[in-house]
């Protein structure tokens, strides 16, 4: 009979303890997604804030300015959540380089929309400044993204990859795109001279959809394929050949559109993970 209750009780310390390894692992898991999330919708969030500061630079707008707050307002939380990320895959002093250079875009971006507001027109050199700081910011972000990536443990999906990849390049775009239409000297508003070019961002891009839409597709996630890819095919000329006069709001809204269709893409993949 004690040797009994003795097996009973090995058993069920050993089934706790499964349990408890069988949490933490998922919660390790969770939180270098959760992590890797957190960056990707920080890079997202600055081109969308950079975007909607050309068209400001040339109207001056308010709602335009709402839309610029809103995107810092979203980098800034996942920034957050960054720096208080539990994963543990970065060091407290990588996550603030990132933070520091944040800080800087923030000004730089707070000083050109006050050189709109108070003048009329923007200061291009702190423009300039401004596209190769978000430039730099960006690749400080993938750089961490990928270091994150390798030590969080977490099982990599192609597609969610390629998915992210994908819409870091459709906001690139769709600002540098925004950037040549509302200045009358564009290029101060290109970045770094070493940037890729808009025609070969978009046949990368061309080549990261093909990868998102390998594997099977179903229901909702097949539709909202099926529907960021007909927007792509619409706008994809302007992209390749952007010295052609073409309707700049419509390709800023279809832009937004792929974007959104790829953040629910990414949703649903990961539901599916």
């Amino acid at each position: 009979m004690k040797d009994a209750r003795l097996r009973v009780r090995s058993l069920v310390t050993a089934l706790i303890l499964l349990l408890i390894t069988s949490f933490t692992v998922r919660a390790q898991e969770d939180g270098g997604d959760g992590f890797l999330y957190d960056l990707h919708n920080f890079r997202i969030s600055n081109y969308m804030a950079l975007d909607a500061y050309y068209r400001f630079s040339s109207s001056g707008d308010t709602e335009t300015l709402n839309e610029i707050v809103a995107a810092i307002n979203e980098a800034n939380d996942s920034m957050n959540s960054v720096a208080d990320s539990t994963a543990g895959v970065l060091s407290s002093d990588q996550v603030e380089s990132l933070n520091v250079e944040f800080d800087k875009f923030k000004d730089l971006m707070r000083s050109n929309i006050n050189d709109v507001r108070n003048t009329g027109y923007p200061d291009l050199r702190l423009v300039s400044d401004m596209a190769n700081q978000a430039l730099m910011m960006s690749q400080v972000a993938t750089e961490m993204y990928a270091v994150a990536q390798e030590s969080s443990e977490t099982e990599i999906n192609n597609r969610i990859e390629a998915a992210r990849s994908a819409a870091v390049t459709m906001a690139q775009m769709m600002a540098k795109y925004s950037a040549r239409t509302h200045s009358s000297v564009s290029q101060t508003f290109q970045g770094s001279s070493d940037d890729m070019a808009l025609d070969e961002q978009a046949r990368e891009f061309d080549l990261l959809i093909a990868e998102v839409s390998e594997g099977n597709a179903e229901g909702q996630l097949k539709k909202t394929l099926n529907d960021l890819t007909s927007k792509w095919e619409f706008i994809r000329g302007s992209y390749i050949n952007y010295n052609d006069n073409n309707v700049a709001f419509v390709i800023d809204r279809y832009s937004k559109g792929i974007l959104k269709g790829l953040a629910t893409t990414i949703d649903l993949l990961r539901e599916d993970a």
